[in-house]
C-alpha cells in the first residue's frame, strides 16, 4: 500500500492541522501500541522523548494516552536529542522509541519519529502495517491491562555519558574554546554539559528555548549566528546543531561553514588511515557533492549513494556492513556508537581530530574542492502535483540534455515539507544557474 501518513522521517506537519493533530497522535499511539504489544502481556515498554516545541506537550500526552490504552508502559524522557531516544530504547530494553520533533522545521511544525527495539528507525514495511492499523482502528486493552506512565529524570545524563564514551578517555579538550549553537532545541542542556565535562571552554548559543523559538535564526539551518559568535569570542571552532540535534554544521575559527560532506570526508579519511572504516566505503545520499565522490576515489575509497533520508543511509550501512555514513545536510551516522544521526557526537569527533593533529579547524574543514552545486526549493500547497505537469517534465528533460556529460541533476519532492527541491551540479556556473532556474520557473508556472 502507499504511504499515507509517513514521510521520509516519520509523520510530520503543522501542529493542530491534519495529520499533526492531538486526535491523530492518539490514533497513532494506539496503532503502534497494538503493533508492538501483540501478545497480551503487560511487560512492554516505550520511551518517549521530545524537543522544545510548545506543541510537544500536547503530542506527548496524546501519544501516552493512546499507548497506555493498549497496555504499553510509557517512559517519558522529556527534552532530549533524537539519538538519545535510539540509545535509551535499547538500553532500557524497550519495544519502541518515539521522538516528538520536526527536526530543523520551524516551531509551528511537529513530527513523530519511531525507533524499533534495536534502536534503529522503523522500516517502510513496518510503517505500512502501522498505517493500516491507524486507518482500521484497534481494540483497547481490558481495564486491568491499561499501561502505566513514568517520568525518567536522568535520560539526558545517560546520553551524555554515551556520547563521551565515543572518544578515547585520554582525549582532553582543555584549552579549546568552542561555540555550541543548540538551536533552542533538544540539546540545549546536553550539548553544553558534554563539552564542559570534556574540558572545553563553552560559549552557548541557542540555549534559551521558549517553545516558539526553536531553529529561529539559529542552528544548523542558520549557521550565521554561530559563525558570528565564533568570530566575536575568538573561538577555535563552532558546533551548530539543529532542533533535535541529529544534524551538525562545523564553523572554523573564521566563521566559515563546513557541511556534512566535508565532515564525512574528514572522518572517512581518518578512519581509513586508522583501519577503522568498514568496507572501505562511505554511505551518503544522492544530494552529496560530486567533489566528495572524487575525494574518496583519490583515497581508494568508495561512495555508496542512497535515496535522500538518513534512515535510507542507515539501511544501506546495515545491509553492507559499513560504519560511517550521512547526508550533506549534516546527519552523520556512526553505527559503532549510535543508531541514527548524532550531531553532538559528530562534533566531538571533529574536536578529537583537532586535538590529535594539532591543526586549526580551517585546515580540517576543507577536505575537497566542491563541484558548483545549486539547490532551490519551490513550496506548493496540499493537493498540488507540479512534477506531473507536462511543461515541468519537458523542462526537466531539456535540462538533462543540456547537462549530459557535464553535470548532474536531481529533482524530488521533500519528504518532510511541501517543497519541490531542484538540485544540479556542473563545473560551468552559467549553465548550472540556467538549468536550475528553467526548472524552477516551470514548477512555479505549473503552480
Amino acid at each position: 500500500m502507499g504511504r499515507k501518513f509517513f514521510g521520509t522521517d516519520g509523520v510530520r506537519g503543522t501542529a493542530n492541522q491534519y495529520p499533526m493533530t492531538a486526535e491523530m497522535a492518539l490514533r497513532i499511539g494506539t496503532a503502534v501500541g497494538r503493533y508492538f504489544r501483540n501478545d497480551g502481556q503487560n511487560n512492554h515498554r516505550v520511551v518517549i522523548g521530545k524537543d522544545t516545541r510548545l506543541s510537544g506537550y500536547m503530542f506527548e500526552n496524546a501519544l501516552t494516552a493512546g499507548l497506555t490504552s493498549t497496555g504499553m508502559n510509557v517512559l517519558l524522557l522529556g527534552p532530549v536529542p533524537t539519538p538519545a531516544v535510539g540509545l535509551l530504547t535499547t538500553s532500557m530494553r524497550a519495544d519502541l522509541g518515539v521522538m516528538i520533533s520536526a527536526s530543523h522545521n520551524p516551531a509551528q511544525d511537529n513530527g513523530i519519529k519511531f525507533f524499533g527495539p534495536d534502536g534503529f528507525k522503523l522500516s517502510d514495511e513496518v510503517e505500512a502495517e502501522i498505517e493500516a492499523l491507524i486507518e482500521s482502528g484497534v481494540e483497547p486493552a481490558q481495564a486491568v491491562n491499561i499501561g502505566r506512565a513514568k517520568r525518567i529524570d536522568d535520560g539526558r545524563f545517560r546520553y551524555i555519558e554515551r556520547v563521551k564514551s565515543s572518544l578515547p578517555s585520554s582525549v582532553p579538550f582543555k584549552g579549546l574554546k568552542v561555540v555550541v549553537d543548540c538551536a533552542n532545541g533538544a540539546a540545549y542542556k546536553a550539548a553544553p554539559e558534554a563539552l564542559w565535562e570534556l574540558g572545553a571552554e563553552v560559549i552557548e548559543v541557542g540555549t534559551q528555548p521558549d517553545g516558539l523559538n526553536i531553529n529561529r535564526d539559529c542552528g544548523s539551518t542558520y549557521p550565521q549566528t554561530a559563525a558570528e559568535a565564533v568570530v566575536a569570542h575568538g573561538a577555535h571552532v563552532g558546533i551548530s546543531l539543529d532542533g533535535d540535534a541529529d544534524r551538525v554544521m562545523i564553523l572554523d575559527e573564521n566563521g566559515k561553514v563546513a557541511d556534512g560532506d566535508q565532515i564525512m570526508a574528514l572522518l572517512a579519511s581518518r578512519w581509513a588511515q586508522q583501519g577503522r572504516l568498514k568496507g572501505g566505503a562511505l554511505v551518503a545520499t544522492v544530494m552529496s557533492n560530486l567533489g566528495l565522490e572524487r575525494f574518496l576515489e583519490g583515497q581508494n575509497l568508495r561512495l555508496e549513494r542512497t535515496a535522500v533520508g538518513d534512515r535510507y543511509v542507515v539501511e544501506a550501512m546495515r545491509k553492507g556492513g559499513f560504519n560511517l555514513g550521512g547526508e550533506q545536510s549534516g546527519h552523520i551516522v556512526m553505527t559503532d556508537y549510535a543508531t541514527t544521526g548524532d550531531g553532538l557526537m559528530a562534533g566531538l569527533q571533529f574536536l578529537d581530530a583537532m586535538v590529535e593533529t594539532g591543526r586549526q579547524a580551517s585546515d580540517l574543514t576543507q577536505q575537497f574542492e566542491t563541484v558548483p552545486q545549486m539547490l532551490k526549493n519551490v513550496r506548493f500547497a496540499e493537493g498540488q502535483t507540479p512534477l506531473e505537469a507536462e511543461p515541468v517534465k519537458a523542462a526537466i528533460k531539456a535540462a538533462e540534455t543540456a547537462l549530459a556529460g557535464q553535470g548532474r541533476l536531481l529533482i524530488r519532492k521533500s519528504g518532510t515539507e511541501p517543497l519541490v527541491r531542484v538540485m544540479a551540479e556542473c563545473e560551468d556556473a552559467t549553465l548550472l544557474e540556467t538549468t536550475v532556474d528553467s526548472i524552477v520557473g516551470a514548477v512555479e508556472a505549473a503552480l
